[in-house]
């Protein structure tokens, strides 16, 4: 029986819920760049997909309609102490090392923000140029700035010339790189980051609109009678911050890069 707050099968509760992640989303400077790049280099992926540390696969509905197949990897000792281990969407949990894929099983390998949590990125560099098939494209996105996550599992931060050089050693050619914001970004990130996390205190909030899925759970009390405050300056950073990079543009700043790359021609 439909109801005044039911409209189809979505509640006005689930129609909040989404208009709330979608702020919040927007509001993340390093969320919604790096959502952009990833929806812009999408369409090149193809065949069957492997999203190596996929958390809660956040980024399937990017690539899935592109792809013939999207499998999810994750590494079973940082993902259990995860929030996002907590609700587990990896097909694959394995206990690192070797990926346990076969030479050339996919024609995308897709691995987001996972870098700077491995301990020697090199070796699994190497193993997704592995399974890569040589016709193949590796889509690698890291951090460049970024505040400490996932302690103690947090080690790296990646310049695109360190990720050049870590696809260049495992065999590949980088065909493409992209970077996630500038100056302003990389300031209204932070600043909002504060706000949202030490002032609000807001992080088991965000978890709660399925947010902060790389981190540990959140236990701390949110501090309600911040959030009118905080939310109206956050709004207001993301804003000004999007604003000063289209006019002062900085290339030797940025949150992240995302780079493409291919097996060299033999």
């Amino acid at each position: 029986m439909r109801t005044p707050w039911t409209t189809g099968s979505a509640t006005i509760a689930d129609t909040v819920r989404r208009a709330l992640r979608r702020t919040a989303d927007w509001i993340d400077i390093q969320w919604s760049l790096l959502d952009e790049s990833l929806r812009a280099v999408a369409p090149a992926a193809r065949g069957r997909l492997l999203d190596v540390g996929c958390g809660e696969k956040p980024f399937e509905d990017c690539f899935r309609s592109h792809v013939a197949s999207y499998v999810g990897v994750e590494h079973a000792d940082t993902f259990t102490a995860t929030a996002a281990g907590q609700r587990a969407r990896a097909d694959v949990v394995y206990s690192g090392g070797t990926l346990p894929f076969r030479d050339g099983a996919f024609d995308t390998v897709l691995s987001i923000q996972v870098l700077e949590h491995t301990p020697r990125p090199g070796a699994l560099v190497a193993e997704m140029a592995r399974v890569l098939a040589r016709d193949g494209l590796l889509i690698l996105s890291a951090p460049f700035q970024f505040r400490l996550h996932e302690e103690p599992h947090d080690y790296f931060r990646y310049s695109p010339h360190g990720l050049r050089r870590l696809c260049e050693d495992a065999g590949l050619q980088v065909v493409d790189v992209r970077q996630q914001g500038s100056l302003w970004s990389v300031i209204g990130h932070k600043l909002n980051s504060y706000l949202a996390f030490r002032v609000a205190r807001a992080g088991g909030l965000m978890q709660g609109m399925g947010k902060l899925g790389h981190e540990a759970p959140q236990r701390q009390r949110v501090r309600w009678w911040t959030l009118p405050a905080v939310g109206l300056g956050t709004v207001a950073v993301a804003a000004a911050a999007r604003t000063m990079d289209r006019v002062f543009f900085d290339p030797e700043e940025s949150l992240g890069y995302l780079v493409l790359a291919r097996h060299r021609a033999t």
